[in-house]
């Protein structure tokens, strides 16, 4: 059991890749802290660990707002005394109109709004989780990236890439600081990832807009989340004790 007994805070845990890694890190004993800033879904989340067989709990946060974040860890490691895994997984481009959007049709505000939402959460929880993986002399910290960070993604606009391209060098840098102090901060850049949220927008496609699509992929298939979820778990375990500063890309060989 690679997590056993472990404090593991994983934001938006109730779906998608934040709820998938939350699964397997509670089957190996794993104590799942959720975040999410929607109490019918993290309550459904929560509950659905605990039926099966898993230990979690649920915390109402907006990882956008730093004193909520700060409060919120603070209370976390009152109440469990420790954090061993951080699992920063709110993210995404799915909330301007046109996540595909060439430049000159973004606008500043569509380019704001993304890069807060992938890059603040991230920050603000890194910034909480730091002074307590300090005094411990351990963590794992996990941040996601996105394949369109390395600036490989054709269904991106610029605005997602530079934000994912910004947890790169972020995770980068952070390792480089915590290192010392027995922390260890990795990302992951996934492909298109399957999930509650990409579900619809993968299902208006044509049959044949999906054939092409899944033709691009060495593997020949789609990620499910799960895929993302399992490297996450390498990353937070034991396994990568050696592990420090690396974004690995999960896309079947894109």
């Amino acid at each position: 059991m690679r997590f056993q007994d472990k404090i593991a805070v994983i934001t938006a845990v109730a779906s998608g890749i934040g709820r998938a890694s939350a699964d397997i890190m509670a089957s190996e004993g794993a104590i799942i802290i959720g975040i999410d800033n929607d109490k019918t879904r993290l309550d459904r989340a929560v509950a659905q660990i605990k039926a099966a067989g898993g230990r979690a709990e649920g915390r109402i946060v907006d990882a956008l707002n730093g004193a909520l974040v700060d409060a919120a860890v603070a209370d976390i490691a009152g109440t469990h005394g420790r954090i061993d895994i951080l699992l920063n997984a709110v993210g995404g481009s799915t909330i301007i109109a046109k996540p595909a959007a060439i430049v000159e049709e973004l606008t500043l505000g569509d380019w704001q709004r993304l890069i807060q939402f992938n890059l603040d959460g991230t920050f603000n929880f890194c910034h909480a989780v730091t002074p307590i993986m300090k005094r411990q002399g351990s963590g794992k910290i996990v941040n996601i990236s996105s394949i369109a960070g390395r600036g490989l993604s054709p269904s991106s606009s610029t605005a997602y890439a530079a934000a994912k391209g910004g947890i790169i060098a972020f995770t980068r840098k952070l390792a480089y600081e915590l290192g010392p102090s027995g922390i260890n901060v990795n990302a992951i850049a996934p492909s298109l990832t399957l999930s509650e949220r990409l579900q619809p927008r993968w299902q208006q496609q044509s049959p044949d807009d999906q054939a092409a699509a899944i033709a691009q992929v060495p593997l020949r298939r789609i990620a499910e989340p799960a895929d993302q979820a399992r490297v996450i778990c390498f990353l937070a375990s034991s396994d990568a004790d050696f592990v420090t500063g690396l974004t690995i890309d999960v896309t079947g060989g894109n």
